[in-house]
């Protein structure tokens, strides 16, 4: 194709007009404009150097990971999380690792947090953002640049800081909280390579439902046990269920695997078919729509509660493992449509969720049959939902944790086991 002129430009300009909307113009624009000022391959490597070495010089001598420390059974344990910091907004996988360290403190560990901050921001400013959002985590916050002490258990969370965590000479009992299946979150290529890489560690791992564990121990021959979610204690059935008249949609345009696009294309469908039912995003503000809603952004837990208690149906998409608003939802009488997949299907493991294949029309049919369903059944609905959750609880999952933590370090420090470590 010959380089286009200022005239094909506008032309083209013109025929997006039409078909996208001035909108969807503007977004092409801002897309090329960060293509431009970030060009594909000048972003800094994700692993450092020095973590790069580590793990080559491990590899030469066998692959040993550093020895526990001793401990005796029974004893509280000294247990230490290396993190990312938290961003802007309060994410879901920050949430549901403090509420794991919560419940080993409410058990009588001590936990230790270390921030990976690779841009520079200080520590005590990611100290208060922790203490504002999680009040109720009393874990010393450290910066993971200054190293990671010995403790009974390491913790990596997140793909990079796997890296982290092999690199450390620390000792302690090598764990990995996995929340999701990261390799999955990038193209084919250097990222989702190196975090598939991170699953032959010989970490233990922890992950977050069953989906997860399944997939480590087939596909890698990763050991690791699971927890289920909860839910959380703000989201409540609250109000007249047949009052009713909204369908609310988990908008995360930023995360490719929470599918926003699919999203829209399904509401689109569902926004012609019942202009009588109000919409509304929450998540991540999504920008300019082609249907009429309410996009409420990030809301707390106490309004994200009242805005559930509103709608009949929720839409949440997941392209990996599921995200905590299903459940979150179904407390508050709200029923999620969700695509049809196995990783959702085994981890939400709830007879309320309408699952649809991931199509817009097959969502925005399942999204129908919901609202068009006689006004007096939706409070026996609700009921029924909220009640199928009402015993999930993220004490459960805090004490799951502590349990799977505490057997494998006693195992790992029995003498047999510390004989045979280096």
């Amino acid at each position: 194709m010959n380089q286009p002129g200022v005239a094909d430009r506008v032309r083209q300009a013109r025929r997006l007009a039409r078909t996208e909307g001035a909108a969807g113009v503007v977004r092409r624009l801002r897309a090329r404009a960060a293509d431009k000022l970030s060009p594909a391959g000048r972003r800094p490597f994700p692993v450092c150097t020095e973590h790069l070495l580590r793990a080559a010089e491990m590899t030469s001598s066998g692959w040993t990971l550093p020895s526990p420390r001793p401990a005796r059974p029974g004893e509280p344990l000294t247990v230490a999380w290396v993190c990312r910091p938290v961003g802007d907004g309060v994410s879901g996988g920050h949430t549901t690792m403090f509420r794991l360290v919560a419940g080993l403190e409410k058990a009588g560990h001590t936990c230790v947090i270390y921030l990976d901050d690779r841009h520079g921001w200080s520590l005590e400013q990611h100290r208060r953002t922790i203490r504002a959002a999680w009040p109720w985590v009393q874990a010393e916050v450290r910066d993971a640049a200054d190293g990671i002490e010995d403790a009974d258990a390491v913790f990596a969370t997140a793909w990079e800081t796997a890296y982290v965590v092999l690199a450390s000479r620390a000792r302690g009992v090598r764990f990995y909280l996995v929340q999701d299946y990261e390799p999955s979150f990038y193209a084919a290529g250097s990222d989702s390579l190196l975090a598939e890489a991170t699953y032959r560690f010989g970490f233990q791992g922890v992950t977050a439902g069953r989906w997860l564990a399944q997939v480590l121990a087939r596909d890698y021959g990763m050991a690791a046990e699971h927890f289920d979610f909860g839910r959380g204690t703000e989201y409540v059935l609250d109000g007249d269920a047949e009052a009713r008249n909204g369908v609310c949609f988990f908008s995360r345009p930023d995360t490719p695997r929470r599918a926003f696009e699919l999203g829209s294309a399904a509401l689109e469908l569902f926004a012609a078919r019942h202009p009588e039912i109000d919409l509304h995003l929450f998540g991540e503000p999504a920008g300019p729509l082609s249907f009429a809603a309410t996009d409420h952004g990030t809301l707390p837990p106490a309004r994200l509660n009242r805005l559930f208690n509103r709608c009949i149906a929720g839409l949440v998409l997941s392209a990996t493992n599921v995200s905590l608003a299903p459940h979150d939802m179904l407390a508050a009488g709200c029923i999620p449509v969700v695509n049809d997949a196995e990783h959702n299907r085994i981890v939400l493991d709830n007879d309320h969720v309408a699952y649809a294949p991931a199509t817009p029309f097959h969502l925005a049919d399942a999204l129908s049959a919901l609202v068009e369903r006689p006004r007096g059944e939706l409070a026996a609905t609700a009921a029924s939902a909220a009640a199928s959750v009402d015993g999930r609880s993220w004490d459960d999952a805090g004490a799951a944790v502590e349990r799977i933590v505490r057997e494998v370090v006693d195992e790992a420090t029995r003498p047999s086991s510390v004989l045979g470590s280096s």
